[in-house]
């Protein structure tokens, strides 16, 4: 399907100004396989600048509003607000996945509802704003769409990270500290993907995807959480 720039500014705002831009902030891996006539690159690259704008906006919204928060606590907020569940659900919620240029194939197996995919794109359209509309868009587009979930997080002490509440739910019900495991990798060394699976015993219990096998292993502790509250 072609790229529709009109729904993005409508979702994005009026006054964006380089389309091709914007198209590549959509264009998943898959879609180029299949689209080789397709001149735009996929949106891994503008994922890498979104990814740093994120930690430096959501560290300064933080250092700025929780002026007595140590450390230690204002990245736990961060991890818990920058999450790849947290940013999927936004994604969703403004209808990223319906604009996403896919492969035949991941589009057959969900791709446009696939968390990891909708928090990858997340950071891939923060970075073509900060590159189109400049920094300080980019703060009040965050502050608007992201960081306002922030005060729950903090008022509900929903702030541990996903490996530790996982940790402590596994030993807690089984008594057993989860393991996590490579399931697999690509692309190439300075920009490689990692699938990792999380072990409870020998039963995986929920598998993540992420630019580091760190990002990877929190996104697999976080479907396993999912899991574990279902009560499977």
């Amino acid at each position: 399907m072609p790229f529709d720039f009109d729904k993005t500014k409508q979702i994005l705002g009026p006054d964006l100004d380089d389309e091709n831009l914007f198209k590549t902030a959509f264009t998943h891996r898959s879609y180029l396989n299949e689209h080789h006539e397709c001149e735009n690159p996929s949106n891994e690259r503008l994922e890498f600048l979104g990814d740093a704008v994120l930690q430096l906006l959501s560290s300064e919204f933080l250092y700025k509003t929780y002026p007595e928060a140590p450390e230690g606590e204002m990245t736990n907020y961060r991890s818990s607000v920058v999450c790849t569940s947290s940013l999927a659900q936004e994604a969703k919620r403004m209808g990223y996945g319906s604009l996403l240029l896919l492969s035949n194939g991941e589009e057959a197996t969900g791709g446009r509802e696939r968390e990891y995919i909708l928090a990858n794109t997340f950071e891939a359209v923060l970075g073509a704003l900060y590159l189109d509309r400049g920094l300080e868009i980019c703060r009040q587009f965050l502050e608007k769409e992201l960081f306002s979930k922030i005060s729950n997080i903090v008022d509900n002490d929903i702030f541990k990270d996903s490996k530790s509440q996982f940790q402590e739910m596994a030993q807690d019900k089984f008594g057993i500290t989860p393991v996590y495991q490579i399931i697999d990798s690509w692309g190439p060394d300075h920009e490689k993907t990692f699938k990792m699976g999380v072990f409870i015993g020998k039963e995986s219990w929920g598998i993540g995807e992420g630019k580091s096998k760190q990002r990877a292993e929190q996104a697999a502790a976080e479907s396993g959480l999912k899991r574990m509250e279902k009560g499977d």
